[in-house]
């Protein structure tokens, strides 16, 4: 499916390259320590989510396609009875394997998508009735799949060191500064305490 800014397909895989690029964005400059470090209750973290995303795109674009998925590790976790693996980095990996997969996995992905039309026929064993479906329906998944994780991105990598933005080429925030930041959110908690 060549990228034809005409077509439908073109449309799809630009708000599938938005998200991966803030995905990628949101990681640069963390430490492998801040990418680890648990944000949220349930564990939520940087390269937990990184990883998971690699496995995701490997898994819809690569697996349900009729491929198979050529990183060792991307496929070892994909094949894990643990329903979190692949939100749970391996002690020895770095950002830098996290970023490494996920950049391979969306190589991977790109090049299986190049070959294919939206049509083209998919098997997701694990969506039930719903298993037999289109490159379309995946891309659109793909699409609410990545920009879900990569708000969570926005909000962990917030907490751990203030940096905002949508993504590099759009960051969508008004230029306020430290201190009006600070004087807004004075003014919502404000309105949240009287509420």
């Amino acid at each position: 499916m060549p990228i034809d800014k005409s077509d439908r397909g073109a449309l799809l895989r630009e708000y599938l390259n938005d998200a991966r690029e803030a995905i990628l964005w949101k990681c640069e400059g963390l430490s492998d320590a801040q990418a680890r470090t648990p944000m949220t209750s349930t564990g939520t973290h940087a390269m937990g989510l990184l990883l998971h995303l690699a496995v995701t795109e490997s898994g819809y674009f690569i697996e349900c396609l009729g491929r198979e998925i050529q990183n060792p590790v991307i496929r070892s976790i994909s094949d894990s009875d643990d329903a979190q693996a692949d939100f749970l980095p391996p002690p020895g990996m770095t950002l830098n394997d996290a970023v490494m997969f996920y950049k391979e996995a969306i190589a991977a992905a790109d090049g299986v998508l190049d070959e294919l039309e939206l049509g083209s026929p998919a098997v997701v064993p694990w969506w039930g009735k719903h298993r037999h479906t289109t490159v379309e329906r995946l891309l659109v998944h793909m699409i609410a799949e990545s920009h879900r994780h990569a708000g969570h991105l926005d909000i962990v990598r917030e907490q751990l060191d203030g940096f905002v933005g949508l993504r590099p080429s759009a960051p969508n925030l008004p230029e306020l500064t430290a201190d009006q930041w600070e004087e807004q959110r004075l003014q919502m908690k404000k309105l949240a305490e009287n509420a």
